[in-house]
């Protein structure tokens, strides 16, 4: 058995930013804001590094390569939290991190590039679960509410300037910097982190539980699963057609396996609360990716303009998150899951009001808005809940199948959108409202299942 990390005090002058958890709480908080300027600045630099590099071939794999290795190391990082605490991990985590980053930025050639965004996927999904456990063994349950709050606000800034900054930096700096700036601010926050982390209680090393190498195992099966999908969603045809069903069905052989039991059937409690987190992730991803193109193809936006859109939704999740913070103590353990998922069908169905030429575009966006605040209601809350419901010993790999979950809805729906919008000739209003009536369907369903976040009461 793996002894419980000792937590902070549960004292009510306890804070994120008291002297105790002041440090952690900024060095967490900025690896979190990394880890999103990250992944959303190499897509506004990559067509740079393709053309630099002469590898256009392998440009999908640059994407699904780094996704395929953060599987993996999702899984991983759970198996070594539970057995020896977060630490070790998130060490390592920020070191391949940081050393992709450098073998990226030093590449000659694009082959060399992919290998380091690999190395970069792998640190990148060590460290994500690591810091969800630290926040289970570090901050008393009153303040992880707030923690994940903050996980999520730290994606803001990033995604309202990092594409700009990453255009900026690409223009006047060269397309290396994006990948060589960032280690030197990875290394000092991770040094915030760690005093905070010698200072808690110990976990007693175990050895991986038995079957912890099958998991690894159909980790990696799950990974070269998504990353065949990633690919299969870039090519059209026959060809699309039959890579993501071979995808898909790799998926469906390997991710209930790395999953909790009664996943597939929305089994009280646990269960619930991952597929509700893979929902939402496929309603709203679903919708962001095809708001731009509907915009700008139907209604004459920008690209400036639609990317303003899309910087509503996040302000607003940021909103929602805030809003979910300073909840101490919700009314009902399905409350805010309920309310979340709710404003993300609507939400997601109510964008598809700017198909309507005779509709100004205005209640479209504010849909956006609403859609965005669901996410910032949902997501801490099922963060937290995680946690609840998770003994000790299972923060490590119950945080792993929540992100997993997540990840991997993702990617199957942005596959599946992008061989819908490629089906045709060019993408038109029946193609898009498909995919919006898709996201809020996905939102519907995890409406219906939102009560079953509360386990059974035990008689």
């Amino acid at each position: 058995m793996t002894t419980a990390t000792a937590a902070a005090p549960e004292t009510s002058t306890v804070g994120l930013w008291s002297p105790g958890l002041r440090a952690m709480t900024v060095g967490s908080v900025a690896l979190v804001s990394l880890l999103a300027f990250e992944a959303l600045a190499v897509g506004t630099a990559m067509p740079t590094v393709a053309r630099s590099l002469d590898g256009l071939g392998l440009y999908a794999l640059a994407f699904g390569g780094p996704f395929a290795s953060g599987v993996v190391a999702m899984v991983a990082s759970g198996i070594w939290c539970d057995a020896r605490g977060p630490r070790g991990a998130m060490w390592h985590g920020v070191a391949w991190f940081v050393a992709g980053l450098a073998l990226a930025g030093a590449a000659t050639s694009m082959g060399a590039l992919v290998a380091g965004r690999v190395v970069q996927g792998f640190g990148s999904g060590l460290l994500s679960v690591a810091l969800y456990v630290i926040v289970g063994h570090a901050y008393p349950e009153r303040l992880r509410r707030r923690m994940f709050a903050a996980f999520a606000a730290a994606w803001v800034v990033p995604s309202l300037v990092g594409p700009a900054l990453a255009g900026l930096i690409v223009e006047h700096l060269g397309w290396r910097w994006v990948f060589l700036a960032v280690p030197a601010v990875a290394v000092p926050a991770v040094l915030l982190v760690q005093p905070g982390l010698r200072s808690l209680a110990g976990t007693v090393p175990t050895r991986p539980p038995v079957g912890a190498l099958a998991r690894v195992g159909w980790a990696c099966g799950a990974g070269a699963s998504a990353a065949l999908l990633h690919h299969g969603g870039q090519q059209r045809g026959v060809l699309a057609a039959g890579l993501i069903a071979v995808a898909l069905a790799g998926l469906l052989t390997c991710v209930p396996r790395l999953l909790p039991p009664g996943f597939l059937r929305a089994a009280r409690g646990l269960p619930t609360v991952i597929g509700l987190r893979g929902l939402a992730s496929a309603a709203f991803v679903g919708a962001e990716v095809v708001i731009p193109l509907m915009l700008s193809r139907e209604r004459g936006f920008s690209p400036t303009g639609a990317g303003l859109v899309l910087t509503v939704g996040a302000l607003s999740w940021s909103v929602g998150s805030w809003v979910q913070g300073r909840i101490a103590t919700p009314r009902s353990t399905a409350g805010l899951p309920r309310a979340g998922l709710a404003c993300i069908a609507v939400g997601t169905a109510g964008v598809a009001s700017a198909l309507l030429p005779g509709i100004p575009v205005a209640p479209a966006v504010l849909a956006w808005a609403v859609a965005g605040l669901g996410m910032g209601l949902l997501y801490p809350s099922l963060s937290v809940l995680t946690l609840e419901l998770s003994a000790p010993a299972e923060q490590g790999r119950n945080s792993s199948a929540l992100q997993l979950g997540d990840s991997l809805a993702a990617a199957t729906v942005l596959a599946l959108t992008g061989a819908v919008l490629a089906s045709g000739s060019s993408p038109g209003p029946a193609s898009y409202a498909a995919t919006l009536g898709v996201a809020a369907g996905c939102g519907l369903l995890g409406l219906l299942l939102a009560g079953r976040v509360a386990p059974r009461p035990a008689v």
